[in-house]
């Protein structure tokens, strides 16, 4: 019975698997089987036989298995043991080309049982450069170079050659050679062979600037060279070129060995004649980064990062010391970065680390500032601020001393840059510093009553200082001058003093609880007689005019049988008012003793006099303080604090029966600090 085998038009495979027919089963009589086996081109075909048992005979003229190659039989096979004369035994068998044919045939008669055989096929790789591949080694497949490579070969030729369109054979071409990578290998046509004669070869390595070139010669050079009137480099010769420098040409039996360019393009011309002999020359390249100067070191700075040498493309930087700022010329600069540039410079030159200041401090008003350390407001300078004593001065204990910090601003401790104001000193007075005192029914000294304001148009009345810019008076001295602008003077004794200082209002604010004076201009009611005075400007205080104190809540109301002072320029008999300031010393009563004259008497009031002296407030006083404690009792630390406010009383002044009435200052202390705050 005969069979085919079926070939495939597809693809050949690289391995596969063939066994005889109903293997591992024995196989039957009168077979005649074909196997045509193939792997792709460029690879020959390898059979492994794993396994073989058929019926043994002389030159297997019964039953065999026959391998062929084309038509070149590579052997028949019979048998069971590898010991077995036409046995394949375990070694493979390789084909000389890519196909392979088997051929099975059994007789028949079969007089024992066998299986067949099993066999594997694989491609192998051939090596088409070795000599043992090529047929004809007179005609290799690669004239000069021949790469093996999976299933194939590439044919490449040596330096100074170029391929030719068949792919095989080489053609010199040493011409026009530019090398770009930062590293490579140049050597004359053909080298170590001889070079060829007529040759005219240009290398040009060209890398971008920031780079230099370094060329290291092999020591194997020779180019021909003529010595009859010294070494002449006339029919060979190897000549570099650098731009900016004169060429140099190379022949003779020394290497030129390593040759520094300092440029990023170098031109190698290799020429030799048609007459004599050069062994050529080899060479490898390297490039470097070219160089910058040390960048040296900053005042007061430091420049990182910091390297044995800085090249190409290296970038430093500056910071400066705490305290100080980094100045280009006379221009701060925030931060400061430069690269090295390809001609081997810095692209900027080095900035200057200058000491910071803070600039002039802050002047403080009714005070002054004064350097500790340090000058020109530098770093680590130190300020301190003080008041204009004894006029002015810090609330408690604050800190003045101020120190120039790298944020670059005035500091105490804490981080706290906000500088205290100067307040004004109140209740104090000339007369109590030098220890003198007051009588009753005097005119004053110049500076003992120093918070007194003279109002002098009608109706003439006066106020007190409470502050350097804010004034108590009694509501009905400006009822009616709310929207107006009125001007009170202090600072004087003497009325027609001209060196007296003139305060305008800006505001004035009476109490919201106040009676208005009745249509037929007589009082009706004193009750809540307080208003405030904001003046349109701060005014300096100075020896002759200070405020007066507001009492402390804990201070307590005004005490029976307590002695204050009043003062003014009020009527001193009837009808005359005085131009000097008058002051004198009053007993304070409790309202059961003091006549109200049919007007209506809160305790928002308390009356006053002096029964022995005949000592009180009258008409042109209602604004003015009753202070305390009296002059007479004070001690030089003593200050004074105002306890009422000249309001109302009776017709005839400094009746020994008769006692005026005051405005209790305590009862208002809320509304007033209220009230400035806010305005």
């Amino acid at each position: 019975m005969w069979a085919f085998l079926k070939v495939c038009e597809c693809e050949p495979l690289m391995f596969g698997e063939v066994s005889s027919p109903w293997y591992p089963q024995p196989y039957s009589t009168d077979l005649q089987e074909q196997w045509d086996l193939e792997v792709p081109k460029g690879y020959r075909i390898q059979l492994t036989i794993n396994h073989l048992d058929i019926e043994p005979s002389p030159n297997c003229y019964y039953d065999s298995l026959l391998v062929k190659s084309d038509e070149k039989v590579l052997g028949t096979f019979c048998g069971k043991n590898s010991t077995d004369r036409f046995h394949p035994g375990h070694k493979p068998i390789l084909a000389p080309g890519n196909r392979l044919q088997l051929i099975f045939h059994t007789d028949d008669l079969n007089h024992d049982s066998h299986l067949g055989f099993t066999a594997f096929y694989q491609a192998v790789d051939i090596d088409e450069c070795s000599t043992s591949s090529v047929e004809n080694e007179s005609d290799p497949p690669c004239s000069q170079i021949c790469l093996n490579t999976l299933g194939s070969y590439v044919c490449a030729c040596h330096h100074g050659y170029q391929l030719r369109p068949d792919n095989r054979t080489c053609i010199l071409d040493c011409g026009g050679g530019v090398y770009t990578e930062p590293e490579g290998t140049i050597s004359s046509p053909g080298y170590p062979d001889p070079s060829p004669l007529d040759l005219d070869c240009l290398y040009i390595i060209s890398l971008q600037p920031g780079f230099t070139i370094t060329l290291s010669f092999s020591q194997t050079f020779q180019i021909e060279q003529v010595n009859n009137q010294g070494p002449t480099c006339l029919f060979h010769w190897l000549q570099v070129s650098v731009p900016g420098k004169d060429p140099e040409k190379f022949c003779g039996d020394k290497s030129p060995g390593i040759l520094y360019t300092g440029s990023h393009i170098t031109q190698l011309e290799y020429h030799t004649d048609r007459h004599g002999q050069s062994q050529g020359w080899s060479l490898h390249y390297t490039t470097q980064r070219v160089k910058c100067p040390n960048p040296g070191k900053i005042s007061h700075g430091k420049v990182t990062p910091t390297y044995p040498q800085y090249l190409y493309r290296d970038y430093i930087q500056v910071y400066c010391e705490p305290g100080y700022k980094l100045m280009m010329g006379e221009k701060e600069i925030k931060s400061f970065l430069s690269m090295c540039q390809s001609n081997g410079q810095w692209h900027m030159t080095l900035p200057a680390c200058r000491i910071i200041d803070c600039g002039r401090p802050k002047s403080l008003l009714n005070g002054n500032v004064t350097n500790i350390s340090g000058s020109d407001n530098h770093y680590l300078s130190s300020i301190e601020y003080r008041c204009d004593e004894p006029y002015y001065a810090f609330d408690g204990k604050p800190q003045v001393r101020y120190t120039c910090t790298r944020e670059r601003k005035w500091t105490a401790v804490g981080h706290n840059d906000i500088i205290p104001p100067c307040l004004p000193v109140c209740g104090m007075n000339t007369e109590v510093l030098f220890g003198g005192r007051v009588y009753g029914g005097k005119p004053a000294k110049l500076g003992q009553i120093p918070w007194h304001l003279l109002h002098r148009s009608n109706p003439r009345g006066a106020a007190f200082l409470i502050s350097d810019q804010w004034a108590l008076t009694a509501a009905h001295v400006v009822d009616g001058h709310e929207n107006r602008t009125m001007q009170f003077t202090g600072g004087m004794i003497d009325e027609t003093d001209q060196r007296s200082v003139t305060l305008k209002t800006e505001k004035i604010i009476i109490h919201p609880n106040y009676k208005k004076v009745g249509r037929d201009g007589h009082e009706t009611n004193f009750n809540n007689d307080i208003a405030l005075i904001k003046m349109s400007q701060q005014v300096k205080l100075g020896p002759n005019i200070r405020p007066l104190c507001l009492p402390k809540k804990s201070d307590g109301p005004v005490l029976e049988d307590m002695k204050g002072t009043i003062s003014g320029f009020g009527g001193i008999k009837k009808e005359t008012k005085s131009h000097l300031l008058r002051h004198g010393r009053v007993e304070e009563y409790s309202l059961e003793k003091c006549e109200s004259f049919n007007l209506p008497v809160s305790d928002n009031m308390f009356c006053a006099g002096n029964e022995n002296e005949r000592i009180d407030s009258c008409q042109g006083d209602s604004g003015g303080a009753l202070f305390f404690p009296a002059l007479g009792n004070a001690s030089p630390d003593q200050r004074y604090e105002v306890r009422g406010i000249v309001s109302w009383g009776p017709s005839i002044c400094g009746h020994p029966s008769f006692k005026g009435y005051y405005t209790k200052v305590h009862n208002y202390l809320d509304w007033v600090r209220e009230t400035m705050a806010n305005n």
